[in-house]
């Protein structure tokens, strides 16, 4: 891609067009100006803001283009030193606002000057800076949106939360915001929003999927384990405020026979194991094809020693999740969870079994555990309402589950596949219901990019059978390029464009956001600026 002229942009036919003037000082010393430049643009170029982080520019203008484009100061860095002034540009901006008032009509700021983060990088209170300019008639547009860079913990890696931040708390909205990926933005303005201070008022219509009006259910992995260590109590009551519609457990064994909930049956993965039980260290090679510590080599009151360990798929590249929680909460057992599951709001659960050969190596008889629990907890009962999903890669486990008419079964498919057979279809449908398989099954991927989609949702329901599709994360980094590391147009693809029947994510609120909102048939963003940089 080449580089742009003015001339270029009006063959894009921009509503609107946003010019920012830097090193105005050098341009004058070459005899070249700027300010002629603009004045001489033909009419068909619709520039409507002037930004400059050059006050006397930005003097040298206001007056001509009065009535014809908003003046705004673009702001640099706190410490950084405006040239005419001879002061900080956060001296400037959060000590003198008034003083820019004869000169600009706006200002143009990073974004930690609104809402900035303290050295663990969580957000602090918010500055008085929207506030106090709108108090003078002036607007505030804020910069340095970008969805492939780290933002705030309290973000959880969903960059359409950050727009949010700004645009939709009960305090202020700023007036536009600078920001390399547009769609985002504008999803979120136009469709996450709903201050009053937000203008859009686009027409709607509700979500819709499918003939019937259903969408995917959001089913949580390990649950909310994008915000809290998995399978830990905060993990769930996370889940359940998010709006997850199920909640899942993966069931390990103790050495006493205790079932429990965690992601793995290597303890080392998301426990404190390593610190204090390096002596049970072993390969298990029916499990998995490294050491480590195993939940059936501890007893149960071993393991309620361990905390919590929180680790996100990329954090040695930087990319942490909520570190001030990374040992909190606690572990639950398989009946412990179910109690929590049947006094919260959610649809129903999935329990998920691994390793049941091996554990009846052990003496442990992970079904029998699964079984009784349910029964125990009458989830069997015609009274129980909510759903009971038992998932399994293993079809004589799923097979046992048969005589209870009321649980739903879901055949974990782990190889990547990009099609089914009609028998081997209709062979799945002798012992399960639904098939969960990963993203890559669904979609064809070339390099970072998606080359297009296989058929297998199609063949999976032309047998009657659901299709669930995960593991969804935000972190950019696990986002195809084609989703503009935007993790809601993963979700729109997986949804709209697949039409899965469910989701399973470890950021339930992101999902839920993006179904619990509408799309809409025209979207106008005219009296919010969103500028590309």
């Amino acid at each position: 891609m080449g580089m742009y002229t003015l001339d270029d942009v009006k063959e894009l036919q921009p509503s609107r067009i946003w010019v920012n003037v830097e090193y105005g000082k050098f341009y004058e010393e070459h005899k070249l100006s700027i300010e002629d430049y603009l004045l001489a643009l033909p009419k068909e170029i619709p520039i409507a803001y002037i930004s400059s982080p050059d006050i006397s520019f930005l003097k040298s203008i206001s007056g001509k283009f009065k009535g014809k484009a908003k003046i705004a100061l673009r702001s640099l860095w706190e410490n950084a030193t405006e040239p005419t002034l001879s002061k900080s540009y956060g001296d400037i901006v959060m000590k003198d606002l008034s003083s820019l008032k004869p000169i600009v009509s706006g200002i143009l700021v990073p974004k930690h000057f609104i809402w900035p983060t303290n050295k663990e990088e969580y957000l602090l209170p918010s500055t008085s800076l929207v506030k106090d300019a709108h108090a003078l008639g002036m607007e505030v547009y804020a910069s340095g949106f970008s969805n492939d860079n780290f933002g705030s913990y309290n973000y959880s890696h969903d960059p359409a939360a950050e727009y949010l931040q700004f645009i939709d708390n009960p305090d202020f909205c700023v007036d536009g915001v600078l920001t390399d990926f547009t769609p985002t933005a504008s999803g979120a303005i136009a469709c996450l929003a709903h201050t009053k201070e937000n203008l859009l008022l686009p027409t709607a219509k509700p979500f819709v999927l499918s003939e019937n009006g259903e969408r995917p259910l959001i089913i949580t992995h390990n649950g909310a384990s994008g915000v809290f260590s998995g399978c830990t109590d905060l993990s769930y009551q996370q889940a359940v405020k998010d709006g997850a519609d199920i909640i899942d457990c993966s069931v390990r064994m103790s050495k006493d026979g205790v079932a429990f909930c965690l992601g793995s049956s290597d303890l080392t993965t998301s426990t404190t194991a390593a610190t204090t039980f390096m002596t049970k260290v072993i390969t298990v090679s029916e499990i998995q094809n490294k050491s480590g510590i195993f939940s059936f080599d501890l007893s149960w009151s071993e393991i309620q020693t361990l905390k919590p360990d929180l680790n996100g798929p990329y954090a040695q590249v930087g990319l942490k999740r909520n570190p001030a929680a990374k040992n909190a909460g606690k572990f639950l057992t398989l009946p412990g969870f179910l109690d929590f599951a049947k006094t919260s709001n959610v649809s129903g659960i999935l329990i998920e079994i691994e390793d049941a050969p091996y554990l009846a190596t052990r003496g442990l008889g992970v079904v029998d555990a699964v079984s009784s629990a349910l029964v125990n907890a009458s989830y069997d009962k015609e009274s129980n309402q909510q759903r009971v999903l038992i998932q399994s890669d293993d079809s004589s486990v799923l097979s046992v589950f048969k005589k209870f008419p009321k649980f739903e079964r879901v055949l974990v498919i782990d190889p990547i596949i990009s099609s089914a057979s009609k028998p081997s279809v209709d062979e799945i449908k002798e012992f399960a219901h639904t098939v969960m398989v990963s993203r890559g099954s669904l979609v064809r991927v070339h390099g970072f990019f998606l080359s297009g989609f296989t058929d297998l949702v199609e063949r999976v329901h032309d047998a009657n059978l659901t299709l669930h599709v995960g593991v969804l994360r935000n972190e950019f980094m696990n986002i195809g390029f084609d989703y503009f590391a935007d993790p809601m147009v993963e979700i729109a693809t997986y949804s709209m464009a697949l039409v899965s029947d469910g989701l399973v994510t470890e950021f339930p609120a992101t999902a839920a956001a993006y179904f619990s909102k509408y799309l809409f048939e025209t979207m106008n963003v005219e009296q919010f600026q969103i500028a590309a940089t």
